[in-house]
């Protein structure tokens, strides 16, 4: 029996050169795309209108962070922001997840729950990462805040972790693949002697909290799935000053923290994209 393609023409439609490409890569044995994982137009305003919530969110917390308040404050900002605005916090009870936002100080690499007693001093790099929803649209963003005055290195960590993702989000071509992503970023890491997060990628989104794509940060060009104009997914490199290993704090009890393994700090910037014609655009600014 001849394997039935996993990417459907629209139904009564001629092929499209979207369908023509799509069915191409298929044939050469690429992973692609299933077409419920194309967002309309309608959807994309819906998840955009999402990700201006999220972006006021966390340009709430900038306007508020500061050494000696506990991450818990962080999170009732985040909380209060989002649902004045009309919208849900997507982490809040996700899988048994107790708070609106993960907030990750130093070396725990993400998924930090906030907690009273986690309270910021000066010279720590902690990431605020907040996931919107906004009438059933979701959007997913992160950044991270120095406080107050740093050492040299992590201020560098945490200026290549943005660059990463700048670096990520530019090889993200329309009808190139997810590998093209990770190849790019795990480059620019090298130069620096970082360890490039394995465990942890980036995810379709827009629909679903978690989606296909997965978006791996190292990787080959030319691997994993093909990119899609319509596609909508994070980039979120987790960047790590020592080795790219990491750990889940045994004393959290909810089994969220993740922490790098020799426990030297990490950095993360995230942002949700679409994939257009001409490369990505960013949705959560």
């Amino acid at each position: 029996m001849k394997k039935k393609n996993r990417w459907q023409p629209l139904p009564g439609q001629p092929l499209t050169e979207m369908d023509e490409k799509v069915m191409y890569w298929e044939r050469k044995g690429k992973e692609v795309p299933t077409r419920d994982l194309i967002r309309t137009p309608e959807e994309i305003e819906g998840i955009r209108r999402s990700g201006v919530v999220n972006t006021g969110v966390l340009d709430e917390v900038a306007r508020h962070i500061h050494a000696g308040m506990s991450t818990l404050e962080i999170d009732r900002i985040c909380h209060d922001y989002c649902t004045s605005h009309g919208a849900i916090p997507a982490c809040l009870g996700y899988e048994g997840y107790p708070k609106s936002v993960c907030t990750s100080i130093n070396e725990v690499v993400c998924h930090g729950i906030p907690k009273a007693e986690d309270v910021l001093m000066e010279g720590d790099i902690v990431n605020v990462d907040f996931t919107t929803i906004l009438d059933g649209y979701y959007s997913d963003a992160s950044r991270m805040f120095i406080i107050g005055k740093t050492s040299p290195e992590k201020e560098q960590l945490v200026r290549v972790a943005k660059e990463c993702l700048e670096i990520g989000m530019e090889a993200a071509k329309p009808y190139g693949f997810v590998g093209d992503i990770g190849h790019a970023i795990e480059k620019h890491c090298k130069k620096y002697h970082y360890g490039v997060v394995r465990d942890l990628c980036g995810h379709g989104v827009g629909l679903k909290f978690h989606d296909k794509p997965d978006v791996a940060h190292y990787g080959r060009r030319g691997q994993g799935m093909l990119l899609v104009p319509g596609m909508v997914f994070t980039i979120e490199p987790m960047i790590n000053m020592g080795t790219w290993r990491v750990f889940i704090d045994e004393g959290d009890p909810f089994g969220w923290e993740v922490i790098s393994e020799d426990e030297l700090p990490s950095a993360q910037w995230e942002h949700t994209v679409v994939m257009t014609e001409h490369g990505v655009e960013v949705l959560t600014y």
